[in-house]
């Protein structure tokens, strides 16, 4: 391996360190995008179920902002579930697009680094060439300078893009669990207020069917 980078010149040092961040970014959204960190099972149907029973106890709120983001949602909902529902889907809005930047978080270091990985290696290249064009002279070619000139050049470029292929992998598939995410949270949140907003709507009309009778009675 000292051997390697010997031969790739002090160029390869700063791609390595690139190499790095990208693995420490890579494994980062690893963990935060973990589904029991965005979505975890089975609480929407506790909330529903809470909703259905009217238990919802008075620090559910709290309780779920400092959950998991789609927790988070639902305590928006929450917490503007008096407010009409095209109010509370505004509010909801402005607050998934808050969320949306935090499941974003890193993926743009993470493509520059795709962008910038490249033109590392090329300059690595640049320098390796350096080396070669002063390898010559009057008496002729100094073959190990003219050896390690070229090893700079290609472990330079070889690495740059290698770093760019993986990163811009693992951005991609990133950027597509992120959009999955956000899907099906849309879709949760549209479920989550039929039942909301068409469970209130039937407990404000049935005291006024249950009084019809009552009047005409009298």
């Amino acid at each position: 391996m000292l051997d390697i980078i010997n031969a790739a010149g002090w160029p390869i040092w700063f791609l390595l360190l690139t190499s790095i961040l990208a693995l420490a970014l890579i494994l980062e959204r690893f963990y935060s995008l973990r589904r029991k960190n965005i979505i975890p099972e089975k609480v929407m149907g506790e909330i529903v179920t809470l909703y259905r029973d009217n238990q919802c106890p008075p620090n559910l709120v709290n309780k779920l902002e400092n959950g998991t983001l789609f927790e988070q949602l639902l305590a928006t909902a929450i917490q503007h579930r008096s407010l009409s529902r095209g109010d509370a889907v505004e509010r909801l809005e402005a607050r998934s697009r808050h969320l949306t930047h935090q499941l974003n978080q890193n993926l743009g270091a993470l493509s520059a680094i795709v962008t910038l990985s490249p033109l590392m290696g090329l300059f690595g290249t640049v320098v390796g060439m350096i080396e070669i064009f002063g390898a010559q002279n009057v008496s002729g070619a100094n073959t190990v300078q003219l050896a390690h000139g070229i090893s700079i050049a290609l472990y330079n470029t070889g690495l740059g893009l290698i770093i760019a292929i993986i990163s811009m992998i693992f951005y991609r598939y990133f950027r597509t669990r992120v959009e999955m995410y956000l899907v099906e949270m849309e879709g949760l949140m549209t479920r989550f207020l039929d039942y909301a907003y068409t469970s209130s709507t039937i407990s404000k009309v049935a005291p006024t069917a249950e009084n019809a009778p009552k009047k005409a009675s009298q």
